[in-house]
């Protein structure tokens, strides 16, 4: 019977839990150790605003700690290679670029404002958090760069082109 077909082709899915643990070679990846990084240093500095007085700045530790685990969700499954509508480092990179900025502003005003021990600790997880957020966005733009320097080896020069001056 031609329309049944074997079990050796079909392809193994994972049911359960399994499919929202990120994938060994993702996590093991520089990009998935940079996202894990970013997530737990998140996740450290928004419990410390929340045990300091400097609870006005939960705010952005809480959004940087919910899109990083979006991210590394997304790339872990492959989602964003199923959902071609957003345009993922471009994304990736404005989500470093501004945590790395938020986060230093708030270490500083932290580490210098309050006095109480665990805006400190915020204070120096989130200075922590900027080195990391700043190495991530260094990579993603070395990524790019390097992807823009490919694509200009591989096009070919066009015959008849004219000097912008010689037409003048």
């Amino acid at each position: 019977m031609g329309d049944m077909e074997s079990p050796d082709t079909t392809p193994t899915r994972q049911s359960g839990i399994r499919t929202l643990l990120p994938d060994k070679a993702f996590v093991t990846s520089r990009k998935g150790q940079l996202l894990i990084a970013e997530v737990a240093l998140s996740f450290i500095c928004f419990i410390c605003f929340v045990a300091s007085i400097a609870a006005a700045f939960v705010t952005a530790p809480l959004v940087e700690f919910l899109l990083a685990f979006f991210l590394l969700f997304a790339y872990s499954s492959k989602f964003n290679e199923r959902f071609k509508g957003f345009h993922w480092p471009l994304m990736d990179f404005l989500r470093c670029v501004s945590a790395s900025v938020i986060y230093f502003i708030i270490s500083i005003i932290s580490v210098s404002r309050y006095i109480d021990s665990a805006s400190k600790a915020a204070g120096v997880f989130g200075f922590i958090a900027t080195i990391v957020f700043a190495l991530d966005f260094y990579v993603i733009f070395n990524d790019l760069a390097n992807f823009l320097k490919q694509g200009e080896t591989m096009e070919q020069p066009t015959t008849g082109r004219k000097d912008f001056l010689s037409g003048l």
